[in-house]
Order: C-alpha cells, then sequence, then structure tokens
C-alpha cells in the first residue's frame, strides 16, 4: 500500500507547482493591467507623433533630401560609420543610436528625436550650461557609444543635424509631441533587486541580448542586431542610460523588442525596476565625470554618484527606494 502512496504524492505535488505558476502569471498579468490603466488614466489621449517619412515626401529635395536620408542612416547604422570596423573612423563601441533611440528616432515612446528641434538649444544640468543639437549628439558619441565626439563641421554632424532638424518640422518651437516623451515609472517602496533582476534578464532578455550581456553582431559583423548591455562595447557610465529610471522605463515601454508597446507593457513596475538594477551593476566602461554637474543640487535623484547636495548614500541614489530623494528635491526648491 506505501509503495501507491508516491505517485498519488508526486501528482499533488505537480498540481500545486501547477496551481502556483497560474496564480503567480495572474498576479504578473493583473498589476500589468493596473499599469496600464494608470498610464491611460493620466495622459492625454490623442495621437501620438510619427515621425515623417522621407520617401513620402515630395517637398524636401536637392542637397537637404540628401543629407536628411545620410542622416537617418548615421542615426540607424552607426556603427558602420565609426564603429569597431567602421569606414570613416574607429572610434565608438559598436553601438548603433537607434538602440536607444529607436526606429532612427521615429518610435512613439521610444525615446524619439520629436522634441529635439523645438526644445534645443536649452539649458542642461549636467554641464550647467546651454547645449545645443550638435553638442547633444557629441555626449552621445562620448557617452552612450563610449567614443570620440565629431566634428561639428563635418558632413557626418550637418548631415545628422539636418536629419533631426526634418523629423521636428513640423512641430512648434517649445512644444514636445505626445509620444515624443517617456513617462516616469512610478517609484518603488524598496530598493530595486539586482538578484531579482537577474531571474528577470535570464527569462526575458537573454534570448537577444546574450549569457553575459554581450549582444548579437549581425552576420557581416559591423554593427550589433542586439546591442551589448554591459561590458566593453556598451554604453559607460557616463552615459544616460546608466541611470536606472533610464534603463527601467525605457525597458518598461520598449522591451521585449518589437513585443512591448507603451500601450501594452511586457514588464510589470517591478521586473523593469529590478532588470535595470541587475543590468546597471554589471562592468561597463569608465569615463571621466569629474565636470560633470557643477551644482549638486541639479543632480538627478538617481545620479549613481557622488558628490551630492543631500546626505542619501551613494548606494540609495543608485538604486532606490527613490521617493525620499525626490521628495527632499521638491522641498529644496
Amino acid at each position: 500500500m506505501k509503495h501507491n502512496w508516491f505517485p498519488v504524492l508526486l501528482g499533488i505535488i505537480i498540481v500545486w507547482v501547477i496551481a502556483a505558476e497560474i496564480i503567480n502569471s495572474s498576479r504578473l498579468q493583473k498589476q500589468k493591467d493596473e499599469n496600464f490603466a494608470a498610464f491611460q488614466a493620466t495622459e492625454q489621449h490623442d495621437s501620438a507623433w510619427i515621425g515623417p517619412g522621407i520617401y513620402s515626401d515630395v517637398e524636401t529635395s536637392g542637397e537637404e533630401r540628401k543629407m536628411v536620408i545620410y542622416g537617418q542612416d548615421l542615426i540607424a547604422h552607426t556603427s558602420k560609420y565609426f564603429g569597431p570596423k567602421g569606414s570613416i573612423s574607429r572610434t565608438t563601441n559598436g553601438m548603433n543610436c537607434q538602440n536607444c533611440h529607436l526606429d532612427a528616432g521615429t518610435r512613439p515612446w521610444g525615446n524619439n528625436f520629436g522634441a529635439v528641434f523645438s526644445t534645443y538649444p536649452q539649458y542642461r544640468g549636467r554641464s550647467n550650461s546651454i547645449q545645443d543639437i550638435y553638442g547633444r549628439v557629441n555626449d552621445c558619441f562620448e557617452r552612450s557609444l563610449n567614443g570620440k565626439a565629431i566634428d561639428k563641421n563635418s558632413y557626418e554632424m550637418k548631415s545628422i543635424y539636418t536629419y533631426i532638424k526634418w523629423l521636428g518640422k513640423n512641430v512648434r518651437k517649445g512644444e514636445k509631441p505626445y509620444g515624443s516623451q517617456l513617462p516616469q515609472l512610478p517609484f518603488l517602496d524598496r530598493p530595486a533587486g539586482p538578484v531579482k533582476g537577474k531571474m528577470v534578464y535570464v527569462n526575458v532578455c537573454q534570448t537577444c541580448h546574450g549569457n553575459n550581456g554581450e549582444g548579437v553582431l549581425n552576420l557581416s559583423g559591423d554593427e550589433y542586431a542586439y546591442p551589448p548591455l554591459w561590458g566593453e562595447h556598451s554604453y559607460n557610465d557616463g552615459a544616460g542610460m546608466y541611470r536606472l529610471s533610464s534603463v527601467a522605463t525605457f525597458a518598461f515601454n520598449d522591451m521585449p523588442f518589437n513585443q512591448a508597446s507603451h500601450q501594452h507593457p511586457k514588464l510589470t513596475t517591478e521586473e523593469a525596476w529590478d532588470v535595470a538594477a541587475f543590468i546597471n551593476s554589471q562592468p561597463r566602461p569608465h569615463i571621466d565625470q569629474s565636470k560633470d554637474w557643477p551644482i549638486l543640487s541639479k543632480k538627478p535623484f538617481d545620479a549613481p554618484f557622488g558628490p551630492y547636495a543631500d546626505s542619501f548614500s551613494q548606494r540609495q541614489h543608485k538604486y532606490g527606494p527613490y521617493q525620499a530623494i525626490a521628495d527632499s528635491k521638491t522641498v529644496a526648491k
């Protein structure tokens, strides 16, 4: 009789595990639905900004058209020109601008360029100066692409500028079109967890970005089909993406690539913060930031390096919880 207990017990365990998985899946889906509903409740409900298409544009012609097309290609395939096998120089890490600015900066809620021409030049707290579009582009070259700034007078820089200007041609000065900015994710009431984030990475991100965050090169080996998220070919620790809120918000709205969207995220809020913590806890190139944020009170709540104008620790600035830090900044104003 005792021998008959084992298969019965095993069956009970299997049923229990399956039931637990179903309950957990239901809980996660409920949170996703609640996140979506929260965003919908606070946002305007008109059409999101969509970048124009050069091949349907019958007005742009001549040299301007040529530069727009070239500028778009430079954003989409930056590595072909400036990467480790670049045709112009070999100074960047091999990532493309559109790895962060999706669809060459045209995807709604994809770090697009919809509000760039309308809002630049603008004050930047990191440098405590007024920055133009050329400076902003070179910030990305030096930080996100871990490379060298390109000549502002070069044909490449002028083409990128012309492309960005063309994208924003129908946006009024000072406007930020709906869908041109990623909304801030709600804060967690705990620190974001790299250990929990590793589980999210393995289950959701690893297939595209590799077991060790190394990314996947295309067949020709001159650019990444899926970019590296850490290591020598990823963004350095001075990039905007090294702030946890940048990675978490981007992941929530846009990842997994071509599966998630702002309207239909695949990650929960907690998963997005945790996977961001895991990614940004991994090794990556360093850049001198001794001249960044000369006015300490201008530093964002999740600036991962001190010194700070407040008494919160560097670890809390990097991983959270952030609400107390954000509140202190509001009081300071």
